[in-house]
């Protein structure tokens, strides 16, 4: 019984990082669509190494997880307590958001974003996509 629990968890976990979780990756908000030119790693390395004040690159991972390892220039705002951060997220912003797949920014997206009426953002997907040198905060 125990062998077949885990083949499942294993096959579901396997569905949600493999086919799910990419598929969030570019989606983006009503006036967000033009950071659809930087969905891709190279792209988004560009925009470091050039940013502009008007684009901000989201963390949801957790704090520790950013402070260990993040994309340059990106901002932590954890997923677990964004909500209560929003006087910090300016929604004249552009927002390129990232998690560890992707799938924990599209819950963001859809429970803490849209309803609180923010249209200039995109799921970039997971930091595993990331393959360029990383930060990390003492």
């Amino acid at each position: 019984m125990l062998k077949v629990v885990l083949l499942g968890v294993g096959l579901f976990a396997g569905i949600y990082f493999f086919i799910i979780a990419p598929g969030f990756v570019g989606n983006s908000g009503s006036d967000g669509a033009l950071l659809k030119q930087y969905v891709s790693p190279e792209s988004l390395r560009a925009l470091i190494e050039n940013p502009s004040p008007n684009i901000w690159i989201i963390d949801v991972r957790s704090e520790s997880a950013w402070r260990k390892s993040h994309i340059p220039t990106s901002k932590s705002f954890f997923s677990g307590t964004i909500a209560d951060k929003l006087n910090q997220l300016p929604q004249e912003k552009y927002l390129i958001l990232y998690c560890e797949t992707g799938g924990r920014v599209q819950s963001v997206i859809k429970n803490v974003l849209i309803p609180n009426g923010y249209t200039r953002y995109m799921n970039w997907g997971g930091f595993s996509r990331w393959p360029y040198e990383t930060v990390s905060e003492k």
